[in-house]
């Protein structure tokens, strides 16, 4: 059993292969046009990019990673190693396998600068296609199967969100 103050570091992005574990998932599963990408940097981190688009009723863009154990029992916060310049973000993570199922979300907003991020698995909430679900169970970090990253809010236009890491404390 590991130490549970010892970080589980769910994805290191100074590693080239982690992205390609990650798919995006766009608006356009609804028909909208918006666009995302994640790609490594040579600098040794991940960037989540593209472009949001308003139109055709859209709104958003996301990357989920493939399904796999990345649960830790007893964990307590989620730790992500980011930046972006003016925008806002969502963590998103799920305890299933299945591709439209509760989807645990929290935002967060990094600076332009490198920093890691802790946000308390207790402020994470209980969604389904962008809506609160009232009376779904809390998050159980024991089984955390998908790890997401998303822009929502009606942020218009191109994005980048650089990560290093995401982990879980």
């Amino acid at each position: 059993m590991s130490d549970p103050d010892t970080p589980w570091m769910l994805f290191d992005f100074n590693d080239p292969g982690a992205v390609a574990e990650w798919h995006a998932i766009d608006d356009r599963v609804m028909g909208g046009i918006s666009s995302s990408r994640l790609r490594h940097d040579p600098a040794g981190h991940a960037v989540f990019e593209g472009t949001v688009s308003l139109e055709r009723n859209g709104g958003f863009a996301s990357i989920r990673s493939m399904p796999a154990d990345r649960g830790k029992p007893g964990a307590q916060t989620c730790l992500i190693e980011a930046r972006a310049t003016g925008k806002r973000f969502k963590l998103n993570l799920l305890t299933d396998d299945a591709f439209d199922s509760i989807n645990y979300q929290a935002g967060f907003a990094p600076s332009a600068n490198w920093q890691t991020l802790h946000v308390p698995l207790s402020t994470f909430r209980a969604t389904f296609r962008g809506r609160e679900v009232p009376g779904a169970p809390a998050l159980d970090p024991a089984r955390i199967r998908q790890v997401g990253l998303m822009i929502a809010e009606r942020q218009a236009g191109a994005f980048a969100l650089e990560v290093r890491r995401i982990g879980l404390a």
